[in-house]
């Protein structure tokens, strides 16, 4: 499989240098990202591509159970920290493994390999769902039932057959959890579902909910790619 894009969210700099050597030693891990600011944290993962969050859970601007909240299940996690307490609480969310400060390398690569192995049974399988969150409440959204991704300045619009979902997040992120087969960007504010699509031509797609999307000159050659 490829490489697992990681990133370290911890307010102790002693504790990113840590978890920067051991990711360094293993081979199938690759470190694209590291903070002592949950905020930037965020930031990172709703602009770039990642994996997995080795994440702090006891920080001062925003603690770990809230930066898991924030993301939903866009990520999965490793938590670090030196207080056990919180373990139960963190399993509620999209946990690999709970690693109590302070971390010996055998424990850091026993949950390495429990991550690789979470990645290779989920690798070549595409989802059927995801969950978003709006309104405060997470919603299952089947890929399915999805007509078109609208960007709105800093959230996004799901338009599925029944109803829509604002979102805070990027559309470059919607992006990544959408299955390729079946999605394709074709405006720079505009995702649709293949699936759906009644007619097109070179500048327009029209559903068979009958609304019409404009297809932008620098997504053109990709979309009609796709089709064929």
């Amino acid at each position: 499989m490829n490489k697992i894009k990681c990133i370290i969210v911890d307010d102790e700099p002693l504790a990113i240098s840590l978890l920067e050597n051991y990711v360094e030693k293993i081979p199938f891990l690759e470190l694209t990202f590291s903070t002592e600011n949950p905020i930037e944290g965020l930031q990172f993962i709703q602009n770039n591509e990642s994996d997995l969050v080795f994440l702090d859970i006891q920080m001062p601007e925003l603690t770990g159970i809230n930066f898991m909240k924030i993301l939903g299940d866009k990520q999965k996690y490793i938590l670090t920290t030196a207080y056990s307490e919180h373990a139960l609480e963190g399993y509620e969310h999209n946990i690999v493994d709970y690693l109590l400060k302070p971390i010996s390398f055998e424990r850091f690569y026993k949950s390495a390999l429990k991550a690789q192995e979470r990645f290779s049974v989920n690798e070549g399988k595409e989802d059927s769902h995801f969950f978003v969150k709006s309104s405060g409440q997470q919603h299952r959204i089947n890929f399915d039932e999805i007509l078109y991704v609208e960007s709105i300045k800093d959230y996004v619009n799901i338009k599925t057959k029944e109803q829509e979902y604002i979102v805070l997040d990027t559309l470059k992120s919607m992006e990544q959890q959408l299955p390729g087969s079946s999605f394709s960007r074709i405006h720079k504010s505009f995702i649709v579902n293949l699936n759906q699509i009644k007619t097109f031509d070179s500048k327009k797609v029209i559903l068979f909910s009958d609304h019409e999307i404009p297809v932008g000159e620098s997504y053109r050659s990709n979309f009609m790619t796709k089709l064929k």
